[in-house]
């Protein structure tokens, strides 16, 4: 049995046509890339604006590490 043949907790991931998780590896992102795909992708299922909240958060923290990176 494949990892995606079971979701624990939920259903919110299983109706995508594309699981969060398998979008991200194959585009090689990193940690808070893939936390900003997986809250976006699922609020209309589970956390609602909370998740699109967490998403920001994500995306803050992405700019501050891009900004810091800056020369």
């Amino acid at each position: 049995m494949a990892a995606n043949d079971t979701q624990v907790a939920g259903n919110h991931y299983k109706g995508k046509a594309i699981q969060p998780w398998d979008y991200i590896v194959s585009n090689k992102l990193g940690y808070l890339e893939g936390n900003i795909i997986k809250y976006i992708s699922r609020y209309s299922e589970k956390g609602g604006l909370a998740d699109v909240y967490k998403a920001k958060h994500y995306i803050e923290k992405l700019i501050e590490v891009l900004e810091y990176e800056r020369p």
